[in-house]
């Protein structure tokens, strides 16, 4: 059932750094219904995605050795709506550390910029809301812990468009996402290190004049004799070195974990889901944009994640091709063990200094 209202108060400081209510509405109305779904359709989704999704985390944690603790993953079958006002939830989780910080001095902010902020938020979960299929949730509450999303709409609009069977598509959706379940879930230390490095990385934003200005007079100069932004996008240019680091390592992270994703996903795939040739060209049929609409993806990092996948696939698949699922299973034993963005891109570099390779 849709979610018609909600408190976006909760006593926080988030509330008062966005207005929360504009980026519900504003992203519902972005993100659309979606085509329809009639009664039974939901019902046998819901169903298939409750069996598929416990009979996934097996295959997955067979395939990759590793074993998770906790409650067992299991399936939300949302709307495109409940996806965006679940989502803005854990995004104002997220921001109170800033939010906190940014209003020390109780002085309210403006009701333009506080609606300002919903709207860019809205318009952004919006969009996004029209092209996730499927998501596991780092930042749910520990009672919410092994919750995968699934956004109902989208998954029938792909099935129809490209004529899919449905529980293969379904099964092969929910491997990506079981696999992200199985990451954190056998790994306990994962979760507090990205959100560390969140956290740090919120804590270097800084709303100063006078730093701004210093930023953006060495972004001119660096893009002038172009140094250290090819190919990063010209955010990199308005960091700070503190912040690159952060932005460098949250890179290579992702980069691992989507990877990884990737590589099991298809793996397991193999001899169990029909068509999955169709199914990879399809899904990167959908992805293809032009005009306005690539533009406005280039602009919030939707190509860069799209990259993330690739590359990191690349790199797991060259790890387990050099040193085994038991060497490859190293990165997860600890920090020190993880890529660096370097190593993402040349993996004899990681296999060298972890696996002994």
């Amino acid at each position: 059932m849709e979610i018609t209202k909600v408190d976006w108060s909760m006593g926080s400081h988030a509330a008062r750094l966005v207005d929360w209510g504009t980026a519900v509405d504003i992203g519902r109305r972005v993100g659309g219904r979606g085509p329809s779904l009639h009664a039974i359709e939901r019902a046998r989704l819901r169903e298939d995605l409750a069996e598929i999704v416990p009979h996934a985390e097996s295959l997955v944690s067979e395939f990759t050795g590793l074993s998770v603790t906790g409650f067992r993953s299991r399936a939300w079958v949302m709307s495109r709506g409940e996806w965006v006002s679940t989502n803005l939830r854990g995004l104002q989780r997220l921001l109170e550390p800033l939010a906190r910080r940014i209003l020390a001095d109780n002085r309210s902010r403006s009701e333009l910029r506080r609606k300002a902020l919903g709207f860019q938020v809205g318009i952004l979960l919006g969009y996004v809301s029209r092209k996730v299929l499927g998501q596991y949730d780092v930042f749910l509450p520990p009672d919410d812990d092994g919750l995968l999303y699934f956004v109902g709409p989208n998954l029938a609009e792909v099935e129809r468009r490209f004529h899919l069977p449905p529980h293969d598509f379904h099964l092969w959706v929910a491997l990506h996402e079981v696999t992200h379940r199985v990451q954190f879930g056998s790994t306990p230390w994962l979760r507090p290190y990205l959100s560390g490095l969140v956290d740090a990385y919120l804590d270097t934003v800084q709303l100063d004049t006078r730093q701004l200005l210093d930023q953006l007079r060495r972004a001119v100069e660096e893009a002038r004799t172009g140094r250290e932004w090819r190919g990063a996008g010209g955010l990199f240019l308005l960091m700070t070195p503190e912040q690159r680091e952060l932005f460098s390592k949250m890179q290579s992270l992702m980069s691992l974990l989507e990877g990884h994703a990737s590589y099991v996903m298809n793996s397991v795939a193999v001899g169990r889901v029909r068509d999955l040739e169709r199914m990879r060209g399809s899904l990167k049929d959908r992805r293809r944009t032009g005009g306005m609409e690539r533009t406005f993806q280039r602009a919030i990092g939707f190509e860069s994640k799209i990259r993330q996948y690739d590359t990191g696939e690349f790199f797991v698949r060259s790890a387990v091709e050099g040193a085994g699922t038991e060497g490859f299973n190293l990165v997860w034993q600890r920090e020190d063990n993880l890529p660096s963005l370097e190593e993402v891109g040349n993996p004899q570099l990681w296999l060298a200094r972890v696996a002994g390779s």
